[in-house]
């Protein structure tokens, strides 16, 4: 991988004989730059309009203590996906880090998600599998799911009022900041519940962390000596330089592309406030839920505990609190918001996605680029399917980009 940092006095001339350009640096854009380098042979820039690669997946240790800190907010990587497990094993070894996720209401602590645990402990007796369900039926009762008319009439025919008042009204309210009575009933297709007292966050086959942290694992995939990474780079002060036809992949905002013709998308945003807490061990895991609407944040990341088998120091700790809101046109988007009025938009945008791969050979991917929330190991997966079915075949024997904004 060759590097080339903070210049913007670019001409055509610094564009030329390149086989593909790929805008971003996230995991879905370095991906699709691995395949085509690795397996296709072709020369490959990859454009950055951050200080460095891997988008909202990176990493760095925190100056004081070195504790490795995710800058954007923690990432946990799990996947059912046998073949993008062993994809991503090429260039990263893994921990068999396990999440676990803990909820603070009020005083107390409870596993979460919603288990027979948490049911026994919330209520404050022992329920059998069985006696569980008859009590969460029964508390479900209120409202029938197909007639809810709202979030909160939603929630409480998946789990009961007690539940949700307790563990789901204040942490909506303050993720959506509205009244879960004004959300629509769609923003939720389920609430899990589990007559287990199993505690794992995730279900899937495959989980861990990099055992030598993200941004290690990124540079992995980016080492080719047929990709060379423009940081500090954006592509829409620079994309009159590429010459016309130039096979891209776009993963920026999708509405941005266009000039949001279309309108804009909304999106939530993530605000973090860290802090080195004089402490070898803050709240004893790695992430507590905050479910009080009266305490402002969402929840507090502790990153030493993502990495137990490090040495970090024994007197000190890094914490995140996490606070959630709409973003405003210079924030991070987070989070596509699904709404009548967005996936009307994005309608539209497919369209015009569509007849720029026709016309310009620009496809899009990624979370940005087809207004969707992808985790790790979905970016991944849709990358492999796009590099397979549209971008090999167009790069080998020149066949039409299909511009669809599905994988």
């Amino acid at each position: 991988m060759s590097e080339h940092t903070n210049s913007t006095d670019f001409s055509e001339a610094d564009f030329t004989g390149y086989d593909l350009v790929v805008v971003g640096s996230g995991f879905f854009g370095l991906t699709v730059a691995e395949r085509a380098a690795t397996q296709l042979n072709k020369r490959v820039l990859v454009l950055e309009r951050r200080s460095h690669i891997g988008g909202n997946a990176y990493s760095e240790p925190e100056p004081e203590t070195g504790i490795e800190v995710h800058r954007y907010g923690a990432h946990l990587f799990h996947t059912s996906n046998k073949r993008v497990w062993e994809y991503v094993n090429q260039f990263t070894e893994f921990t068999n880090y396990q999440h676990r996720v803990f909820a603070r209401v009020k005083d107390q602590v409870y596993s979460f998600p919603m288990n027979l645990g948490l049911i026994n402990q919330f209520f404050g007796r022992s329920h059998t599998p069985d006696e569980a369900r008859e009590l969460i039926a029964k508390q479900s009762s209120e409202f029938e799911t197909a007639n809810a008319k709202n979030l909160e009439e939603k929630a409480i025919s998946l789990i009961g009022r007690p539940l949700y008042e307790a563990f789901i009204r204040g942490y909506t309210a303050k993720q959506w900041e509205n009244d879960p009575k004004n959300l629509g009933e769609n923003i939720i297709t389920r609430l899990p519940v589990r007559y287990t007292f199993d505690n794992r966050y995730f279900n899937d086959t495959y989980e861990g962390l990099p055992v030598n942290g993200y941004t290690a694992w990124l540079n992995k995939m980016a080492e080719h000596e047929n990709i060379e990474i423009r940081l500090n780079v954006d592509y829409f002060d620079v994309r009159e330089h590429i010459p016309a036809g130039t096979p891209t992949v776009y993963t920026g905002p999708l509405d941005r592309y266009f000039g949001y013709s279309a309108g804009r998308f909304t999106w939530r945003t993530v605000d973090f406030e860290s802090e080195v807490v004089g402490t070898g061990d803050f709240q004893g895991t790695s992430v507590v839920n905050y479910n009080d609407q009266e305490v402002p944040y969402t929840r507090i990341i502790e990153f030493r505990h993502f990495h137990p088998e490090r040495d970090y120091p024994k007197d000190k700790t890094v914490i995140f609190r996490e606070y959630s809101r709409f973003a405003g046109e210079d924030d991070e988007p987070y989070y596509p918001i699904n709404t009548p009025e967005n996936r009307e938009k994005l309608e539209r945008y497919r369209e015009l996605a569509k007849a720029e791969a026709r016309d310009k050979n620009v496809l899009f991917g990624g979370r940005l680029g087809t207004y969707k929330y992808l985790d790790m190991h979905m970016a991944i997966g849709s990358a492999l399917s796009v590099f397979d079915n549209k971008i090999a075949p167009h790069l080998t024997d020149g066949a039409p980009l299909d511009g669809s904004l599905d994988a």
